[in-house]
């Protein structure tokens, strides 16, 4: 076969594996690996829990896990404007799963906060964290598309507030209040770091005080939330009520010590003393059976996951992925501080899950999902563009006279 002559032959092309973030999967893998033994510990010595069988909740947080890792694939692998097309729609169903809890939802712990469908617990208030933060990303890069200086403006503040107001609504009539912590912290963070000014995070941040005040004042907190803050202000009010949970949990993380007691021997765990323990006081656990050692470990992971998501907003190449980005590590970071701080005492106890350590399909697959969103951005940043072989061209003969 013939080429054309002073044609640049095309390079092979050579497979290239994906520039995904290694040190925030490492990160996550051994979240979720800590986050399944200590799951384990926590409630194979429970028969009550498991009905005889010690390995009931290992066996379901691992097909929670597995699931966790096809949606977080998924999404990593998903194209950069799929992402953003189907924004709207993940919005739109985690609204329509928290009107479905109102209206056919199970009630679990004093709030009505789970669907029960063919035998599986789903939360979707958990997936509400994620879809507020894409939808709010989403508002901010929209508006900013054609503009020539990246100002956020009254407009861009009222729309991406409208857009956080109708599920922290829902999830206050639940009343989740812990979620609902989580969501105005994250909200607050997506608010700083996409340009808001500082005048109107002050008066969020105000109105935000005068709304608590008003909704404890106007009965929307139950009495046993009430309780929990009463409780948290003088652990020594009730501590056989409202303080039970934050007293056990402290002498749980005070047994551990330095080095802990062991895997699976923890004496206040293999004796069930901390209620809740493999979901929203997973971090007793760890503090009892691994010690001061292995707890700092856990919140070191953490740290590294916090960490990359907010280089990898930094790094991002538009708005969306950077917003989307930060407002994740706000989500997370809150979450754990907010969940770790009630088990030692230093937050009221509301009843929100450690990412990606706790016992819980919900919360694992929403962290999970998340987890995939950040690769994704990571990845669009990463990836240098393609290679373009351009053929030269050959100078035109100019013709010459005798």
């Amino acid at each position: 076969m013939s080429t054309l002559r002073g044609a640049r032959p095309l390079a092979p092309t050579r497979f290239q594996a994906p520039r995904i973030d290694w040190f925030l999967m490492a990160a996550v893998v051994a979240l979720v690996v800590l986050g399944t033994l200590l799951v384990w510990s926590a409630t194979s010595a429970r028969s009550d829990l498991t009905g005889g069988d010690s390995t009931a909740y290992v066996r379901k947080q691992l097909v929670n896990v597995a699931i966790g890792v096809v949606l977080m694939i998924a999404v990593t692998a998903a194209e950069h404007r799929w992402v953003r097309m189907l924004a709207p729609a993940v919005y739109l169903i985690s609204v329509l799963g928290l009107v479905l809890v109102l209206t056919m939802g199970t009630v679990l712990n004093g709030s009505q906060s789970w669907l029960v469908l063919g035998g599986m617990s789903i939360q979707p208030s958990e997936f509400a964290k994620l879809a507020v933060v894409v939808a709010m990303a989403l508002v901010v890069a929209e508006r900013a598309a054609g503009r020539w200086r990246a100002e956020v403006g009254l407009v861009d503040v009222v729309l991406m507030l409208l857009v956080a107001a109708v599920p922290a609504a829902l999830i206050l009539l639940q009343p989740d209040l812990g979620t609902m912590l989580v969501l105005a912290a994250t909200v607050f963070g997506v608010l700083a770091i996409a340009g808001a000014p500082r005048r109107w995070l002050a008066l969020l941040a105000g109105a935000a005080v005068l709304g608590a005040t008003a909704a404890v004042l106007g009965g929307v907190l139950k009495d046993y939330q009430v309780d929990r803050f009463m409780a948290f202000t003088n652990p020594d009010l009730d501590p056989r009520g409202a303080g039970y949970n934050v007293e056990q949990a402290r002498i749980a993380v005070g047994n551990g010590g330095l080095f802990g007691q062991g895997l699976f021997d923890g004496s206040q765990t293999r004796a069930g003393f901390v209620p809740e323990q493999h979901t929203d006081f997973i971090f007793t656990v760890a503090g009892e059976e691994l010690g001061l050692v292995g707890a700092g470990v856990l919140i070191a992971l953490l740290g590294i996951v916090l960490w990359r998501a907010l280089v990898i907003a930094y790094r991002a190449e538009d708005v969306f992925g950077r917003v989307a980005a930060a407002g994740i590590a706000c989500w997370f970071g809150f979450q754990a501080f907010q969940n770790i701080g009630m088990c030692l005492g230093i937050m009221p106890v509301t009843g929100v899950p450690l990412p990606l350590v706790s016992y819980g399909g919900s919360s694992m697959f929403a962290s999970l999902l998340a987890v995939g969103l950040l690769q994704n951005i990571h990845l669009r940043t990463a990836t240098p563009a393609p290679t373009r072989y351009v053929m030269p061209v050959r100078p035109a003969r100019v013709p010459t006279g005798r």
